[in-house]
């Protein structure tokens, strides 16, 4: 027989098709199995991962003195970051905290990129006066200040927080951790006073 002669054993057409559905259904009961796991785990977790979902969001906030953005894991999301909150403030008509501003959230973002994992979300807000930037990300370790030496290129991220900033901190959060900052904050006319808390 020809199937002999390569190896093979000619096997009658019945058992074979009996096999392959039986193999089917082994299949298909593992996939069942699997997806509902899946589907409890996911129904399980998803309130508690519910906070990270505005990560992903275009737009998180959407306020006449909220703007928020999701950032990528990209180098170049501090110089997005630095460009959002420059835009954002021309709007808010707070264009000399632009400089200062740009700097902190410049130094937030390096640090979250370098120090953390998954997704970034940079939030600015005016509230009682005072420019709120925000940077969540998903990892609960608060900083650490170092000691540096004169010459070192980095590390000075906490010294430039206390020199510039009002007010600054860290925020544990359900899904990680929110480091933020605080600048006092003057609207360019009185009709567009930044709305209390």
């Amino acid at each position: 027989m020809a199937f002999q002669a390569i190896g093979l054993t000619a096997t009658p057409r019945r058992g074979l098709i009996a096999r392959l559905c039986h193999r089917r259904q082994e299949e298909s009961g593992r996939k069942t199995a699997l997806t509902s796991r899946f589907a409890r785990h996911q129904a399980l977790w998803s309130r508690t991962l519910a906070p990270v979902r505005p990560f992903d969001a275009p737009r998180g906030r959407a306020t006449d003195w909220d703007a928020s953005w999701p950032l990528p894991r990209e180098l170049t999301s501090v110089r997005r970051g630095r460009r959002l909150v420059t835009a954002q403030l021309g709007d808010w008509g707070l264009q000399d905290l632009a400089d200062t501003a740009e700097l902190l959230v410049s130094e937030l973002v390096t640090n979250a990129l370098r120090h953390t994992c998954g997704p970034l979300r940079l939030n600015v807000q005016v509230r009682d006066s005072r420019l709120r930037c925000e940077v969540e990300d998903t990892d609960p370790t608060g900083p650490v200040r170092r000691v540096v030496d004169a010459d070192a290129e980095g590390g000075r991220g906490i010294d430039l927080l206390d020199l510039l900033a009002e007010a600054w901190g860290s925020t544990s959060t359900a899904t990680g951790k929110t480091m933020w900052f605080q600048l006092p904050a003057k609207a360019s006319s009185p009709q567009e006073s930044p709305a209390s808390d």
